[in-house]
């Protein structure tokens, strides 16, 4: 039975102009706090140097939905860099990263927890100031990252082989890229699969409306080796188009949100398939702590299978997926609907603590349930889910800036399965907990 509960207070909110909370972007992966600015007189001018050290202690208990298998394991993380900008038109860049697991079993390390010394980016820019091309290793993150992002929070974070070309300034600008996702390799040198298959036009502006970002995008994916309805082998090409926005509203009231339709092909199927996110609260900024209200409603298309000819399921791209559907970070935005309240309060300078409630349900009963990472959790049996309860999720999360460059942040999640998970023998609740250190710092002369 749905939680009818859940949905009134977050359909109130949507409704008295869809709101969200001032801390929106508190909730997901951002980067918080500053680079330590240092220097050093023996650095020539035209040469930068950074550094992130991240260590970041977490429990799992229920571990791959197994009951009493229990883990307590440290991830380490390294980034180091070297800018050069000899001139105002060129800047070249090279990282590096080295990232461990450490005190969990080779056999539980997922494929986003460590990779052995390798580079993270490298790449070139150059251009005159309104028209820049750059091209090599980089990061592409755009909005709020719930479509195309770095998932800065695993330890293996995302970049994309892409060449992009950016027309604009800071406040308004149109990429234009063509890209392949990195494929991590803990032990070998990273690269990307055969060919680029990504690519896109996103833009940001926000001048053009008063008080709102609005981020129009139209991305191309394109897939090998997919299966359609008929049991048929081919491609995917699967075209998304939509947009980002984020506006400040009179009394405190805020509204951010994504909705895009998905096209093309799938095998010998046509793809119908969408997606959309609204976040809705109210920001007491007279209040003591600051307190903030939100709420949060997400969906995301499955596969009916009522039309045989037509794929269903919503390809999520690249996103940051950390704190989409709760810290545990169980679920990716395929064939999903989520109802989410989010509550934080600011106890004192720096110090950041978010409250937050989810009810996860499958957006359609005959379809997969789906990872963080897009790949098949488990499918539905055969006549689909007698139930589209995935669970219920609740998540308490602290973040500290001390300093403006060393950044703590603590937390637990605990998921209870719902009738989806226990019907398919992953009915073990799950805890995580975290304790999390991070420092930033940079170099010049």
């Amino acid at each position: 039975m749905r939680r009818i509960w859940i949905h009134l207070p977050i359909l109130f909110l949507l409704l008295v102009g869809t709101p969200v909370l001032s801390a929106q972007q508190e909730l997901y992966p951002k980067k918080e706090g500053i680079q330590q600015p240092l220097h050093w007189s023996a650095l020539p001018n035209w040469m930068t140097l950074d550094m992130e050290l991240r260590g970041r202690t977490e429990e799992q208990t229920s571990l791959g939905y197994v009951s009493g298998k229990d883990r307590l394991y440290e991830l380490t993380r390294v980034w180091g860099g070297v800018k050069l900008h000899p001139a105002d038109w060129f800047t070249g860049y090279l990282q590096f990263m080295d990232l461990h697991a450490l005190g969990l079993p080779v056999r539980d390390v997922a494929s986003n927890m460590r990779d052995t010394f390798d580079f993270r980016q490298a790449y070139i820019q150059t251009g005159p100031k309104f028209v820049q091309f750059k091209v090599g290793r980089q990061e592409l993150k755009y909005g709020d990252e719930r479509v195309v992002g770095i998932s800065d929070w695993t330890n293996v974070s995302r970049t994309f082989d892409a060449a992009l070309l950016r027309i604009g300034n800071d406040k308004n600008y149109v990429d234009l890229f063509t890209s392949a996702v990195v494929v991590i390799a803990p032990t070998s040198l990273d690269k990307h699969g055969a060919g680029l298959t990504f690519h896109g036009a996103e833009g940001k502006f926000t001048t053009l409306i008063p008080k709102t970002t609005f981020g129009p995008f139209v991305l191309v994916h394109a897939t090998r080796g997919v299966t359609s309805n008929q049991g048929l082998k081919g491609n995917k090409i699967a075209t998304t188009f939509g947009a980002y926005y984020d506006t400040k509203l009179p009394l405190g009231f805020d509204s951010s949100g994504t909705g895009d339709l998905q096209r093309g092909s799938y095998s010998n199927d046509s793809i119908q398939a969408g997606a959309a996110i609204f976040r809705g609260g109210w920001a007491i900024y007279k209040a003591p702590w600051q307190l903030h209200l939100g709420g949060e409603y997400d969906y995301a298309t499955g596969n009916l299978l009522r039309n045989p000819n037509q794929y269903g399921t919503y390809d999520q791209q690249y996103p940051s997926n950390h704190d989409a559907f709760g810290l545990v970070d169980l679920f990716g935005f395929q064939n999903i609907k989520q109802d989410r309240l989010n509550f934080s309060f600011d106890p004192r300078k720096n110090l950041l603590a978010v409250l937050q409630l989810g009810s996860l349900h499958l957006a359609t009963t005959n379809d997969t349930v789906y990872s963080s990472a897009g790949t098949p959790i488990f499918a539905a049996p055969k006549g689909g889910f007698t139930s589209d309860d995935i669970g219920t999720e609740f998540d308490a999360s602290a973040k500290y800036i001390f300093h403006q460059s060393f950044v703590t942040n603590i937390g637990v999640g605990h998921f209870f399965p719902g009738a989806v998970m226990t019907s398919a023998h992953h009915g073990a609740p799950l805890t995580i907990a975290y304790l999390q250190f991070t420092y930033r710092f940079k170099v010049d002369k």
